[in-house]
């Protein structure tokens, strides 16, 4: 059995459609099922059975010895919640009890860490564990995973093979759910359907024109493959990377939005919010080399490959993955 936490969530969800492609059916979901809104996103999947999140621990006590794999995705990911506590329990707190339960019960363990530790990249963007102590991440969401990450590293007793996977800014189908924490491609599909127009922020940095902030923009189906990877590869356990490796403006992923739904680009500017922009990044971009020193050579999409899959196969038709 492969145990998905987060499984009715975005990349959760994506993650057993990888795992039932690859005919691994024996899937233990893990979420709040309660949210009745992600409830589509498992629609199809081929389940095993779902757990609850809070009785977790309680079942996993009693079916270890089935459990081949844990793949923890399951997080609060909500970069505007400022409640501490919440991050502390959900983010902190519950992976270090399913840290000890791996090592309990010699289970591997790849977890969802993110690029948000990396605060304004001050110390730029290599996953170079020695590095982790000295990030500045900009919100109780980025630290709870920089606090994991660190506490992670501290450990002398580890799981025999874990990864720590820092999620650049990922996009695809299954984020229906996600309202505003969407990611900027979803928001722009329904901008542009809406108004045939799609305003991005202007520049306020000297260095870089309007539009022309940059992201690591992820598409969804590279990451689920870079969790494959790791789940048969099992060996050089640390903390990872993964983006593209290709920062891309926001003119770019406009554009091929715009491209995709077969409109030509209306493009404007507005000022951004006076409340973010000190703690707002003009370029974010994954240094992909330590993944790919272990073995992993498949490509990434390109983003004009990732915008046009996700809009036409699954934004313009709502599809799920």
């Amino acid at each position: 059995m492969i145990i998905v936490t987060g499984a009715a969530g975005f990349i959760g969800s994506c993650l057993i459609s990888k795992l039932n492609e690859e005919n691994f059916n024996f899937i233990i979901a893990v979420d709040d099922f309660s949210k009745i809104e992600k409830s589509h996103n498992l629609d199809g999947k081929k389940i095993q059975e779902r757990v609850e999140r809070e009785s977790f621990f309680e079942w996993l006590d009693q079916n270890y010895y089935d459990v081949e794999f844990i793949f923890h995705i399951g997080a609060r990911t909500d970069t505007t919640e400022f409640d501490y506590a919440v991050f502390d329990e959900l983010n902190v707190r519950y992976s270090q009890q399913i840290w000890q339960k791996c090592i309990d019960y010699q289970i591997p363990l790849v977890y969802a860490s993110s690029a948000a530790t990396y605060g304004l990249g001050e110390l730029g963007y290599d996953d170079n564990e020695l590095l982790i102590p000295k990030l500045k991440p900009l919100n109780p969401y980025g630290e709870s995973k920089n606090d994991f990450d660190n506490w992670a590293l501290q450990q002398e007793k580890k799981p025999f093979f874990w990864a720590g996977l820092k999620f650049f800014n990922v996009y695809g189908p299954n984020e229906y759910h996600k309202g505003r924490m969407a990611s900027v491609i979803f928001h722009a599909y329904h901008q542009i359907k809406d108004t045939k127009q799609m305003r991005l922020f202007k520049s306020h940095h000297p260095d870089f024109k309007d539009g022309e902030q940059m992201r690591d923009f992820v598409y969804v189906k590279d990451v689920v493959e870079v969790c494959s990877f790791l789940m048969h590869h099992r060996r050089n356990s640390g903390i990872y990377n993964l983006g593209s490796g290709k920062a891309r403006t926001f003119v770019d992923l406009a554009t091929n939005t715009f491209e995709a739904m077969g409109l030509e680009p209306q493009i404007n500017f507005v000022d951004t919010p006076a409340d973010i922009r000190d703690k707002y990044q003009y370029f974010t971009q994954a240094n992909m080399n330590k993944l790919r020193s272990i073995g992993y050579t498949k490509p990434f999409h390109t983003l004009e490959e990732g915008v046009k899959d996700y809009v036409q196969n699954y934004l313009m038709v709502d599809k799920y993955y």
